[in-house]
């Protein structure tokens, strides 16, 4: 294979995602309740995990079909983009008689089972070719080229013990002469957004106004912007960081995204005092 197949159409996608299912869910018991199947691939590396939640609640690892196998990877490659690539991992997650999510990943790298070796990663990049600046470093990395200067790679922030520890993003970068908010930003996949998203959204509030301020990005928009702080321990952020990322694509401060990345957007436990310190931070005040 040197030359990826025609892309599919987004009816031909859905179609194909039903019958990935259909494929998945024929060898099953019946009485199954949802399934969740992950691929990962790069190049010929291929790894598929695939859990079953029985009528008892519980998910439990079952061997997908070769059938399943092989649609997944006909989706993979219809879902190719020239000069973009296509997706490395996929979570697709299926209810008795519906389709309950689809998560592709394009730039993430996969949490492998065992990392496929640099050829895995060549061949990922003959298959399906790249533009240069749609190679995220990490990849470019694993198949050997050249490294390009690139962002530190993601670290996870420590819990924080002091309210000087605490980090706060920059919503934005500057501004320009006329007053208007400056990014200079990569924006992030529309998979990955979600999960940025869900990861902002699910930190608890700590401070909050009955009140909204104005869109900095469209001022004649009716004031929706929320005035909130949330936080998960090491960090805290005002509500304008998801709103603009939701309402203008305006990816998070790129050292809380890749915070947020380093801990696979799963979101850690935010105790009492974690929150008081955010609250001391925010206000100025010496934490309790």
């Amino acid at each position: 294979m040197t030359q990826p197949p025609a892309s599919l159409n987004q009816q031909q996608q859905q179609q194909l995602v039903w019958q990935i299912g259909h494929a998945l869910a024929t060898p099953l018991p019946p009485g199954w309740q949802q399934m969740r199947v992950e691929y990962r691939a790069a190049g010929r590396h291929i790894e598929v995990d695939l859990l079953v939640t029985g009528q008892d609640g519980l998910p439990r690892p079952a061997q997908p079909s070769p059938e399943a196998v092989q649609l997944l990877g006909n989706l993979r490659a219809g879902m190719y983009q020239p000069g973009r690539g296509t997706w490395l991992s996929a979570i697709l997650v299926y209810g008795s008689a519906t389709v309950l999510s689809t998560d592709f990943l394009v730039d993430v790298e996969p949490p492998w089972r065992q990392a496929p070796p640099p050829i895995g990663f060549q061949d990922e990049l003959r298959f399906f070719p790249r533009a240069e600046e749609s190679i995220p470093p990490w990849l470019r990395q694993r198949a050997g080229l050249d490294v390009v200067p690139a962002a530190a790679p993601s670290v996870a922030t420590p819990l924080a013990e002091t309210p000087d520890s605490l980090k706060s993003p920059r919503v934005y970068d500057g501004l320009d002469e006329s007053g208007r908010p400056v990014v200079n930003r990569e924006p992030l996949s529309p998979a990955e957004r979600d999960r940025v998203l869900a990861y902002l959204d699910a930190a608890p509030v700590v401070l909050a106004s009955r009140s909204y301020d104005a869109d900095a990005f469209d001022p004649d928009r009716e004031p929706l912007v929320p005035l909130n702080f949330r936080t998960d321990g090491r960090w805290y952020w005002p509500g304008a960081v998801a709103y603009y990322l939701r309402e203008h694509d305006v990816a998070p401060d790129p050292e809380l995204l890749g915070h947020i990345r380093a801990l696979r957007f799963t979101l850690p436990e935010v105790g009492e005092p974690e929150r008081e310190l955010a609250v001391a931070a925010i206000t100025g005040q010496p934490s309790t």
